[in-house]
This record gives structure tokens, sequence and C-alpha cells, in this order.
């Protein structure tokens, strides 16, 4: 483990805004669409997207400091490190992370495309980074139009629907409902819908790769081998984490159990574990379940994307999934080497000014230097509540402070009966209404409080960052 790493650092909920600097992976993870993903959910249906934000926070910090895996032969690679204080390119662009220089186009999406493997890490929210990954699907199908494509934002569960859209049976938003996308990822759809048209329109198998976070969550809360071998979603034992790995994995362990509900969403920031702590939690059953879950997580993906290999004529495989997931091929890459497949390629991008000066050797094979303009912010308007279905409506389980909500009024224990002048019957029909609000605009509700039905508007503010 690299001593002259920092570790990443918390400072904003993960239901708001997530904030982590890394010494390899400096990025700012804006993770303010899943206020309006909790709209969708049960409480046990956050406990479980809360862990799964925690273990996708585990892989980013850990891609921070682990040491870099060997990598295939087919993508040339250096053994010096870029030093920290090196500038940053002056163009955006393909960037070699061993070598500190930039890389010419045409010959590394030739050196991908010949891989069996090339897993392309994003930030979700990131305008940027679909961007990039569609150009990049684009180029890689120029040279093997024999490919896949694997989404991390699907279960295996939504594969019939996935093999639908790609026959063109289905329409935008029938696709979108029937995969149900408001539970199982909640990012806006617009961000990855030309990946899903681009498949469509290539006839490019797109392929269901994830589980749902049922399963991630209860391995996290009983661990893998108290699963029952029929619960399991079909995925197999997933290959034991390096030490390094499972270091990093102690830190956010910890920090997980530092955190405050309340002082997180007033963003204070979360203290740092020390390394007698990390030690002392290693051998921890409680732990080693949080492990075995974020393993549970790769190996899945692992495994669709190396089944998707054996489906003929495919000979190239690309999984499209969050970067934590793909640095220092600690997690997917490491699962797929546990199967056999050993021609893995890794792809992520960094923003300037605070990401590129920074890259570490290994962090990837290819790196892309993303405009300095690039913002994921998102574009909808946020309610700012917790809520879950009731027998009346919808009721608030609590406010996020300062909020839309908070401001229109609106109490924990309210139970929305009607939004803009339509019954809302479940989460899912509220959040659609929200999300159709334009900035500036006014909602009326109908609430009933204490037995009372009230009218109250929520005034969202002209910029949707100001309703965050």
């Amino acid at each position: 483990m690299r001593g002259n790493v920092k570790y990443c650092t918390v400072n904003s909920p993960p239901f708001a805004l997530l904030r982590l600097s890394c010494s390899a992976l400096s990025r700012d993870l804006d993770l303010t669409p899943l206020v309006t993903l909790e709209d969708t959910m049960t409480s046990s249906l956050k406990n479980q997207l809360y862990f799964v934000l925690l273990l996708g926070l585990s892989t980013v910090v850990a891609a921070c400091t682990l040491m870099a895996k060997p990598r295939s032969a087919g993508v040339p690679h250096a053994v010096a490190m870029t030093s920290g204080d090196d500038p940053c390119p002056d163009t955006t662009g393909w960037f070699d992370p061993d070598e500190g220089v930039a890389r010419d186009a045409a010959e590394l999406i030739g050196s991908l495309a010949q891989q069996a493997v090339v897993l392309l890490g994003e930030s979700h929210p990131s305008v940027e980074d679909h961007r990039w990954q569609l150009h990049t699907l684009a180029a890689l199908f120029g040279r093997n139009p024999n490919m896949v494509i694997g989404f991390e934002m699907f279960p295996r569960s939504a594969q019939p629907v996935l093999d639908r859209w790609i026959n063109g049976e289905l329409d935008e938003r029938t696709f979108l409902d029937e995969v149900k996308w408001g539970e199982v990822w909640g990012y806006q759809a617009k961000l990855y819908l030309p990946l899903f048209h681009f498949a469509r329109q290539n006839r490019i198998p797109m392929l269901a790769i994830n589980v749902n976070r049922s399963l991630v969550a209860r391995v996290g809360n009983e661990g893998w081998s108290n699963i029952p071998a029929g619960e399991r979603e079909g995925v197999s034992d997933p290959a034991p984490v390096s030490d390094a790995y499972r270091h990093e994995l102690a830190h956010v362990f910890l920090m997980k159990q530092a955190s405050d509900p309340d002082a997180i969403h007033k963003g204070l920031a979360i203290k740092e574990p020390d390394h007698q702590g990390i030690n002392e939690i290693l051998e921890k059953a409680a732990f080693q379940h949080f492990v075995e879950a974020q393993s549970t997580w790769d190996r899945a993906m692992a495994e669709g994307l190396a089944a998707g290999l054996r489906t003929p004529p495919a000979t190239l495989a690309v999984g499209i999934m969050g970067s934590g997931h793909v640095a220092y091929g600690s997690g997917v890459a490491h699962q797929l080497d546990d199967l056999g497949v050993a021609d893995v390629a890794t792809a992520i991008t960094i923003s300037p000014p605070h990401g590129c000066g920074e890259i570490r050797t290994g962090v990837a094979d290819a790196v892309f230097i993303l405009p300095e303009t690039t913002t994921s912010k998102p574009d909808h308007p946020l309610l700012g509540v917790h809520i879950k279905a009731s027998d009346e409506g919808v009721l608030i389980e609590r406010i996020v402070p300062d909020s839309v909500a908070e401001i229109a009024g609106l109490k924990q224990g309210d139970v929305i009966l009607n939004a803009a002048g339509s019954r809302v019957n479940k989460s899912t029909e509220l959040v659609r209404i929200i999300r159709r609000q334009a900035p500036g605009t006014w909602l009326p509700l109908k609430v009933r409080r204490a037995g009372t039905t009230i009218d109250v508007i929520a005034k969202f503010p002209p910029s949707p960052a100001a309703s965050s």
C-alpha cells in the first residue's frame, strides 16, 4: 500500500451530496438525484440502498490507495509512477497513467478492441462520463462489431426486458417502467438513454449483470455463507480480496460506523479512523460480511460479462459501471481473472483541475481527461423528503433540512394524497410528478395531517441546485 496516498473524506449526506477527495480518483460524485430516489423507497429499501451506497463508496476509497495489478499484454504500460506534482495535460483526451503521456486515440482503441473485456468506469451522474462512454462504445464497435454491453444499472431479473428493448418491441417509457428504473437505479434515465439507443440501433446485446440490492444488503447483514444457494441469484463464490483491499474496506467500514446521520445531513466532517482501529476491525464478523457484500457485487458483474463472452459471436464484452468497480483492478477485473478471463482492460475518466495532476500508476490501463467545464448537477427539482407508501397515500417519514418540503411547511407524518391534481397511491407516482416539475414552478399538494386534509404549495426554486 502506498504510504503517500491520501485517504478519502466524506463531508455530506449520501442522499444529497457525497464528495470524495482522493489522490488517485480526485472526483466530485454528486449523488443529489438519490434524494429523489429516496422518495420511492420503503424504510427497508432505503436501508438496503444506504448499505449499497456505502459499498459503492468503499470501491472508490479503495481505488485511491491500492497497488496496481499487472494488466493484460494487449495494452502497453510502463512501470514508472506519475508524480502527484506533474502538471495536467494541456488538452483533453486519452492519457497513459503509467508513462504520464497522452495516448493516440486510434492506437488505444485498437488495443482495447483486442481484449476480451473492457471496463468503462463512470461517475454515475456525470453527463460528460456518459458521452465519453458512448463515443468509446462507438469506436470499439467500429473495430469489433461482435460486441456485447453489460450494465451495472440492471439486475439479472431485468434481462428479458433488455432483450425486448433490443428487439425494438418497447418504447422508452415502457422500457423504463418495465425495468423499474426508478427503483433499480434512480439516476436520470436521459443520462443513459443514448447508450441504450446505440445498443438497440446496432442490435448489440445488452446484458443485465447486477443483482438485486436486497441480496447485497442481505449478504452485508448475514454473511455470504448464510445465504442459501438457491437465494444467491445464481452468483458463485467470490474470489477472496487482497489484503490491501481489505484494509481499505476496513477504513470505509469504520467511517460508516462513526457516521451520525444528523451530522452527515448537516455537512459535518466524519472522523477519520486510525490504523489501530483498522487493524482491530479486520477480524470482526460484521466487517467480514461487509467485504463479502462488496465481493458479491463485483462477482455478479464479472459473471455477467463472462457469460456474455460465451454467447457467439461475441468476442468483446464492454462493462458500463461505476469507476470504483474498475480502478486498480481490485473489483470486477479481479473477479474476472478468477473466472479465467485474463484479457481485461480498464478505463476511467478524470476531471481537471483537481484530478489529473494526481493520476497514479496502475489506476487503469487508460484515463480519459474530461473537459474542465464538466458538471454533474441534477437538472430536475428535488422535494427533499423520505417517504413510503401507506394505506391512504404517500407517508412522509422525514424532511430533509432546508429543503423545498421544509420551506413549504410539510411535516413528518404527513400523508400526501394528491399532487398536481392527480391522486398518488404509490411513491413512484409522486416521484414521477416531481420530476416533471420545471425549475421555478409551484406544485400543489393535498395532505392529510392529524385527520385533517390541508393544501400545501411546494415552491421549487429557479435553479435545481438550490433545492438539493
